[in-house]
């Protein structure tokens, strides 16, 4: 009985033997491969952990206005139309094809087959037709108002109707010719959602993007997963994605230099020389698509009265804070339009750093030297266009406090300080803007135009208005830079706010990291992004 036993046993390990011989040589070639190509690629580093300076406010991108926010959102859905990367340049994306009437306005877009939620329904005409009617309802979507002119049936909107003419086909009839349209229609807060998803979305969103949703840590980390089923071949490279907040750009860098992270924003400008010494990172530079400024709510006194601007802007000393804070990575403002956009107006004199200047046109706004005490406030972490915030602070108070300018510095976290801003809670502050789509519109209007949900300094001109209301609908970009270039010049002589710099901004990365962009906007895709060996 013993040794039948034994037999069985022995009969018993020898098959599993054979059974471990024939596991181990799956995977193998047709040429008798080893598979050892196999086993590198699994070995190859497939987790991208990108610190970054704070959270997300919320995900669902259409509500939202800050780049914390379309990081990530950016990685979750799909827009119709998207950026080629490291630029402005359009290339299809949900929408494979598109074409307008001759008199532009009309859009139709043929759409892409195939495609699915991540929830599992089918992506359709239907659900494009439902965002829009969605984003137009409501003042809630910041972004729709400021890029299309007003909501519903408002006169303002410049959208007309949304008509599926198709399963895969949508149409859109706009009220008047509208130049940037296109452009607008691949920027970030117009992704879209699954509509059975609506309700949820800022928690819990749902899109057609390369990425999903794991899990979200508050003002700590967000994880996204590889979406299985996207739609575009053998993308993503990455399984997941990792968004780390480190709210300290040198914190940042210590935990790069320590491998705890992949990617970070945020380089100190003085930490740049430092990182392309080390042979194990690479920096990569952001395009300057932006403008970091200082908004006065131009409803609120002292900042109702021009003079009172003007004397600001003529305080400031731009130079200083790009030799102390952004080590020559940047140049400075003198319009909220970038050099790099199309109708930047080059002859606009602009305010020169001009103490006794600024001190006269106090007194001509009736405040004598120390009369004038005012709050300035500034975010608690570093932006793309503003490396040190803090310490910018401080110089600007130095500078005001030279022409007689009390200035008291207040902070707040983020979230709370983006709120605060749009409700004009805060007379004067420390902010920035990077362009969503390379149009001047994007600048102009958006940040200056009556009643856009960007107007932080809650500045109004009908003149202004109605300038970039008829570059809007102009088609010949020779005659929209004209009208842009108009528009700055009556902008620079009403001095809403204060333009800083336009600065390039440096963000670092392990040497390993293949396929990786950074966009002019602020925030790009990670669909191309892989570890090298």
């Amino acid at each position: 009985m013993k040794k039948k036993q034994l037999w069985i046993w022995s009969l018993f390990v020898l098959m599993m033997m054979f059974v471990i011989a024939g596991c181990s040589s799956e995977g193998s070639g047709a040429d008798g491969d080893s598979g050892d190509d196999n086993a590198s690629e699994n070995n190859t580093q497939d987790t991208l952990v990108f610190g970054r300076g704070a959270d997300s406010t919320s995900l669902d991108p259409a509500t939202e206005t800050d780049g914390e926010t379309f990081y990530v959102t950016q990685q979750i859905y799909d827009t119709l139309i998207q950026y080629k990367p490291g630029t402005t340049e359009l290339e299809p994306a949900l929408a494979e094809d598109w074409e307008s009437s001759d008199d532009g306005t009309e859009f139709t877009l043929t759409l892409r087959e195939g495609v699915s939620f991540h929830d599992g329904t089918e992506f359709t005409a239907d659900a494009v037709v439902a965002n829009f009617e969605r984003w137009m309802q409501s003042e809630d979507f910041i972004y729709y108002g400021s890029m299309f002119g007003g909501y519903g049936d408002d006169e303002d909107n410049i959208i007309e109707n949304v008509e599926a003419t198709g399963d895969y086909e949508v149409m859109f009839s706009l009220r008047a010719p509208s130049a940037p349209f296109l452009k607008n229609l691949a920027m970030s807060p117009f992704a879209i959602a699954s509509p059975n998803s609506f309700d949820t979305l800022e928690e819990d969103p749902v899109g057609t993007g390369p990425f999903t949703l794991e899990s979200w840590s508050r003002n700590d980390s967000i994880t996204l997963n590889k979406n299985e089923d996207y739609w575009e071949d053998g993308k993503p490279h990455l399984h997941s994605l990792i968004f780390q907040v480190i709210p300290d750009n040198s914190s940042r860098l210590t935990a790069l230099q320590n491998g705890e992270i992949d990617l970070m924003d945020g380089v100190n400008p003085s930490d740049q020389s430092q990182i392309e010494n080390d042979d194990n990172l690479k920096t990569f530079m952001r395009p300057p698509l932006n403008v970091a400024y200082m908004p006065m709510n131009n409803e609120v006194e002292p900042f109702d009265d021009p003079v009172v601007r003007q004397a600001v802007n003529h305080a400031i000393n731009k130079e200083a804070l790009i030799e102390g804070f952004y080590e020559g990575n940047a140049e400075p403002a003198k319009n909220m339009l970038p050099p790099t956009v199309n109708g930047y107006n080059d002859d606009v004199e602009g305010y020169e750093f001009d103490p006794e200047q600024a001190i006269e046109l106090l007194e001509d706004a009736d405040y004598a030297e120390g009369e004038l005490t005012i709050d300035l406030w500034t975010m608690d972490n570093p932006r793309p266009y503003m490396p040190a915030p803090q310490k910018i602070a401080e110089s600007i108070q130095n500078d005001l406090s030279d022409v007689g300018i009390e200035a008291n510095i207040q902070t707040l976290d983020w979230s709370t300080y983006l709120e605060n801003a749009q409700n004009g809670e805060m007379p004067t502050f420390l902010i920035g803007w990077i362009g969503d789509n390379g149009d001047a519109d994007n600048f102009l209007y958006t940040l200056l135009g009556t009643g856009s949900g960007n107007n932080y300094s809650f500045y109004s001109n009908e003149e202004v208005d109605s300038v970039l209301q008829e570059a809007q609908a102009e088609t010949d970009e020779d005659k929209r830079a004209d009208l842009y270039q108009e528009a700055q010049e009556l902008i620079n002589e009403d001095a809403p706010t204060v333009p800083l710099v336009h600065y390039e901004s440096i963000m670092a990365g392990s040497n390993t990291l293949d396929g990786y962009t950074p966009a002019p906007t602020g925030s790009e895709r990670f669909t191309d992004v892989k570890f090298t060996e």
